[in-house]
């Protein structure tokens, strides 16, 4: 998710740097025809004088013609865009939207100013530009600016499917700019639909090779896809441009450890452990790797760290009992183990790692009762029955025992392992005493 807001929020630089510019050139080349009436010579002096400084992008002295123009013709809408425009280009958003708000009152056709106006608001209130957006959309079809804002303005109100509709209908009028290319593959990205956003990131680069960010999210399309080899060069080119992107270098240890490669994975987590304070996520991955490993003394403080960041995330405890399991340290088996299950009860693995360290911890009631639920939940492996056999046996309940070593030697299979020599012999022996008695 942190990536996939990475990638929104560049795209939004890159907007408002440079395609806004664009979307205002439109609206600045639209001229107001100067009034013909030789009577209205002050009036025609105005205009021309606005659009003279319009032209040579004095916008403050444009607006200032303007204003002073509208102060005597109130009623001119495309005077009202102009202003608009002026003001926005000089920063004043406030006043370039109650002009455009007032063009729009005086002309509902004037399809450049629900364009600029949603441009205003798509950054501060993007739920507002949805409407005067969809509006130029209609006014201005031939053009793909206003269906790319609208894109966006939809994006960021959680419409995401109707976002890649707009970037589509963009893409179909410009396939050749850059932002409509990039925001498309991060649209397709964010909705699941990795394999279709590919081609978009790969068509940005292409668009601009040096834009890091397309590198990311092709090479997390690849990754979603399953293309793990590509996905993982992909990101080692992106992390080229950024090297500091921690979240990056996880999301690429996570595809290395995927492919079998744990030493990479592992000084890939390390080059991003350089940054800061290592993430959850980069803990737990961490921590998995020296688990398959069989490095319990190094997985062991990743997993205590990460339980410091969520203490109440169940499979955190889980692995850390397993891991104090395979240790031998069986009281701190117990421990964790027992905080896991508490933080989820229906969690059969961990109750069977459970019973186990309470087993060899030598808490044979509570190993049996660990088993009874098991039991209650699925069937019993031949394991558990020799578990709950030599429980009872060490308790000295010898009918219990018995039937358990009866039960675990009908299951077992496995004829050569010291498990069955041992149940037959307590077997034997129980039966004997029994008799006796």
């Amino acid at each position: 998710m942190k990536l996939c807001m990475k990638l929104l929020a560049c795209c939004a630089l890159c907007w408002s740097i440079g395609a806004s510019q664009g979307a205002a050139q439109i609206v600045g080349s639209a001229k107001k025809s100067i009034p013909a009436d030789p009577g209205e010579a002050g009036l025609n002096n105005l205009l021309a004088t606005a659009q003279a400084a319009m032209d040579r992008k004095d916008y403050q002295a444009a607006a200032q013609n303007y204003q002073a123009y509208l102060a005597k013709k109130p009623d001119d809408a495309t005077a009202h865009l102009q202003l608009g425009y002026a003001d926005m280009s000089l920063h004043n958003l406030g006043d370039a939207k109650t002009e455009y708000e007032k063009a729009i009152s005086l002309d509902p056709k004037l399809g450049p100013a629900y364009l600029n106006l949603g441009l205003i608001l798509v950054d501060t209130d993007p739920s507002a530009a949805v409407d005067p957006l969809q509006k130029a959309v209609e006014l201005i079809p031939a053009q793909s600016g206003p269906k790319f804002l609208l894109g966006v303005a939809l994006e960021r109100t959680g419409k995401l499917s109707n976002a890649i509709e707009q970037y589509q209908a963009a893409k179909n009028i410009d396939d050749k700019d850059f932002n409509i290319r990039f925001s498309l593959g991060r649209a397709l990205l964010s909705a699941g639909r990795a394999r279709e956003a590919e081609p978009e990131f790969r068509a940005a680069l292409a668009l601009r090779p040096d834009f890091a960010p397309a590198d990311l999210g092709l090479a997390r399309s690849l990754i979603d896809e399953g293309n793990l080899d590509a996905g993982a060069a992909e990101m080692a080119a992106y992390l080229e441009k950024q090297p500091n992107d921690a979240d990056a270098r996880v999301v690429r240890a996570s595809a290395l450890a995927q492919l079998d490669k744990d030493d990479d994975a592992l000084a890939e987590l390390d080059r991003a452990a350089v940054a800061g304070p290592e993430s959850l996520r980069a803990l737990k991955l961490r921590s998995q790797i020296y688990l398959s490993k069989k490095r319990f003394d190094d997985a062991i403080p990743a997993l205590q760290k990460a339980a410091a960041l969520a203490p109440r995330e169940a499979d955190i405890p889980a692995l850390l009992g397993h891991a104090y399991l395979e240790k031998k340290d069986y009281p701190d088996a117990v421990r964790e183990l027992i905080a896991a299950f508490k933080m989820d009860p229906n969690a059969n693995d961990v109750l069977g790692d459970l019973v186990a360290a309470q087993y060899s911890n030598r808490n044979y009631p509570a190993a049996i009762e660990g088993l009874d639920l098991l039991s209650k939940r699925e069937p019993l492996p031949p394991v558990s029955w020799f578990v709950r056999a030599s429980c009872y046996d060490k308790l000295g309940q010898s009918a219990n025992a018995l039937e358990a070593y009866q039960q675990f030697l009908q299951l077992n299979k496995d004829t050569a392992s010291d498990m069955y020599f041992e149940a037959t012999a307590r077997a034997r022996t129980l039966a004997r005493e029994i008799k006796k008695r």
